[in-house]
């Protein structure tokens, strides 16, 4: 299984392709890319490649970040990485012969245009074997329930940067809480804390993506 290693070891350390120069101790060397296609082509099956590589190089990543080991630069690497290995195990998960583990709904609330957050957040996420719905920014609460009529059990992902769109999440928590009472919704932002979350009834706050990823797996076991 040393094939399922590289592929773990490109994702942590964010090598994507033979033509990437990032990191530069490995130029030259197949990156998550090459290595996902070999993989398949030897007959490894896509569940094994996703579950024992490409999610074992996430949460490494996912760890060292919330270690303060890596930053959001090598963060973005590493989710680049895993898309480029993501891109040749998509179809399986259409044909149903590899298994999402629970379906995520992400956005950026109202009012609200950054998306870097939420971006780390919806790689990390679907790196973890999720399907990532993601509604892009400045999303209001009716988007959030429409997209949650289509995926009920489906849990939520609010993102806000700043301290005046924050109050935005509340409205919307509200909101999915009225309509749909047993929802799961998680909070997130560099303003975002967890009395914050307390206070709007929220489910979970979590400073880093890694934290999310635990919440997720505890509810879909």
């Amino acid at each position: 299984m040393e094939l399922i290693e590289r592929i773990a070891h490109c994702i942590e350390f964010g090598k994507i392709n033979k033509a990437a120069p990032y990191p530069p101790d490995m130029q030259g060397q197949d990156g998550a890319d090459e290595l996902t296609v070999q993989a398949l082509k030897e007959g490894i099956e896509p569940d094994i490649i996703l579950n024992k590589g490409m999610i074992t190089g996430m949460e490494r990543v996912g760890k060292k970040f919330s270690e303060n080991k890596i930053f959001v630069p090598q963060m973005l690497m590493a989710a680049k990485a895993m898309g480029a290995s993501m891109q040749h195990i998509k179809p399986y998960f259409q044909s149903g012969s590899v298994k999402r583990k629970g379906t995520f709904i992400i956005g950026t609330v109202q009012g609200d245009l950054h998306d870097i957050g939420k971006n780390l957040v919806a790689m990390m996420v679907e790196g973890s074997g999720y399907e990532v719905i993601d509604l892009g920014v400045d999303v209001g609460a009716n988007t959030f329930l429409e997209e949650m009529e289509k995926h009920p059990k489906a849990v939520v992902g609010l993102s806000a940067l700043l301290t005046t769109t924050m109050m935005n999440m509340e409205d919307i928590t509200k909101r999915i809480k009225e309509k749909k009472p047993e929802s799961k919704v998680c909070i997130g932002g560099a303003p975002v804390t967890n009395d914050f979350c307390k206070k709007i009834n929220a489910d979970l706050y979590s400073p880093d993506p890694q934290g999310l990823v635990t919440y997720l797996n505890k509810l879909a076991s």
